[in-house]
C-alpha cells in the first residue's frame, strides 16, 4: 500500500463518488425533464417519478452523514484515550472536531505538542495536517 501522507490521504470511493452520486443526479434532472414535458395523463407518473429520485438523493446523502457521524465518534473516543495515554489527561474542550480528525494523522511523537500548538493558534484541519511530520496513515476511513 502507497505510503500516506497530506497529498495523498484523501479517500473516494469510486462506486459511491463517481458512479452512484452522478447517476442520482443524472436520474433526479431526468425526473424533472420528464414532469415538465409530460402530458395531463403522465403527470402523476412524472410526479412519483420527482419524488423517488428526491428520496434516493436524501438517502445517499444521509447515508453518508451517519457513516461520517459514527466515524467522527470513534475518532474522537480514540484520540482522546491516545491522548490520555501520552499526558494522563482527556483532550482539552478547546478542540474541534475538524482539529482531532486532523490530529489521528500526528506521529505519537508530535501528537501532543501538535495538539498544544492547534488549541494556542487555533489551527484549521489543513494547517494541523501541514505541520505534520511524520505522518500516521489511516486506511480504514469510511
Amino acid at each position: 500500500m502507497q505510503e500516506q501522507n497530506f497529498k495523498n490521504h484523501t479517500k473516494m470511493e469510486p462506486g459511491y463518488h463517481y458512479v452512484a452520486l452522478p447517476a442520482l443526479l443524472i436520474f433526479l434532472i431526468g425526473s424533472i425533464n420528464f414532469l415538465i414535458q409530460s402530458t395531463a395523463e403522465n403527470k402523476y407518473l412524472g410526479a412519483m417519478l420527482v419524488l423517488l429520485s428526491v428520496i434516493l438523493v436524501l438517502m445517499a446523502w444521509y447515508l453518508r452523514i451517519f457513516a461520517l457521524k459514527a466515524q467522527d465518534r470513534a475518532i474522537r473516543a480514540e484520540e482522546n484515550f491516545r491522548y490520555y495515554l501520552a499526558t494522563g489527561k482527556v483532550f482539552p474542550k478547546e478542540l474541534r472536531m475538524g482539529q482531532i480528525i486532523a490530529l489521528r494523522f500526528a506521529s505519537d511523537d508530535e501528537f501532543v505538542a501538535l495538539t498544544a500548538k492547534a488549541i494556542a493558534d487555533n489551527l484549521s484541519n489543513k494547517q494541523i495536517k501541514e505541520l505534520i511530520k511524520n505522518w500516521k496513515a489511516d486506511h480504514d476511513r469510511a
